[in-house]
């Protein structure tokens, strides 16, 4: 159960005050029926309107974005553009972060979200969650690449790299990498020690969440609920 302006204040369009002014002025049904005042107590499953619209009660938001080119994986940059200005002022103002980071030049799927107990896992070392990454590269890539990914490398600086796939596409100098963990521009470099500067890296997927094929770069949606339950099991 949690407050009603407080629960309304969280959505990140209006201020605690305005809230309030919403309950006050008629606005905001419960269950289709109005509240006694802005401190009545609610709970998640209640259905809560505002003018005649529904309103979000998850306690979470969780935001798809496929990222693009020049933006830099961060909430605040002072002198990069992140990926929150993206988003419109409401989602900007709920403490969303990117879970894990992309280059500033690589794009594709970023989740951003307010759960920080989803995040952690999902960024833990020893959950080894899956990201699949396309890449294009300077060179043929060969089956001894291939080989030496499934082995794990060691780099120059001594990184030591877990086991990876590194599967060639069709077309000259196309692959998909899968990593097991997120190392500081890890399939670049794994990929220039053998060799292969990459020149154009998109991320597809990340664990069960696939970026959405109708979501062009610089756009957004929220996830959908299959999406969320698949993160939580």
């Amino acid at each position: 159960m949690e407050r009603l302006d407080k629960l309304l204040a969280a959505t990140g369009r209006w201020s605690r005050k305005e809230a309030k002014a919403l309950v006050k002025a008629g606005r905001v049904l419960v269950d289709g029926a109005p509240p006694k005042g802005p401190e009545d107590k609610v709970d998640r499953a209640q259905t809560v309107t505002v003018d005649g619209q529904p309103i979000s009660t998850r306690k979470y938001t969780y935001v798809m974005l496929h990222k693009p080119a020049g933006v830099v994986s961060a909430t605040e940059d002072p002198r990069e553009r992140t990926v929150l200005s993206l988003l419109p002022p409401e989602l900007r103002r709920i403490g969303l972060a990117p879970v894990g980071r992309l280059d500033k030049d690589t794009e594709g799927l970023l989740l951003l979200t307010n759960d920080g107990p989803l995040a952690h896992k999902l960024l833990a070392p020893v959950r080894h969650v899956d990201k699949v990454y396309y890449a294009e590269v300077d060179g043929s890539l060969t089956p001894e690449d291939r080989e030496a990914f499934r082995a794990g490398m060691t780099l120059a600086d001594g990184t030591q790299c877990l086991p990876a796939e590194l599967e060639p596409l069709e077309e000259p100098g196309r692959c998909l990498v899968t990593l097991r963990e997120g190392k500081y521009h890890q399939v670049k470099r794994m990929l220039a020690a053998r060799g292969k500067p990459v020149t154009y890296l998109k991320r597809l997927s990340m664990g069960p969440l696939a970026l959405d094929p109708a979501l062009p770069a610089g756009a957004w949606r929220l996830l959908k609920d299959g999406e969320i339950a698949a993160f939580e099991e």
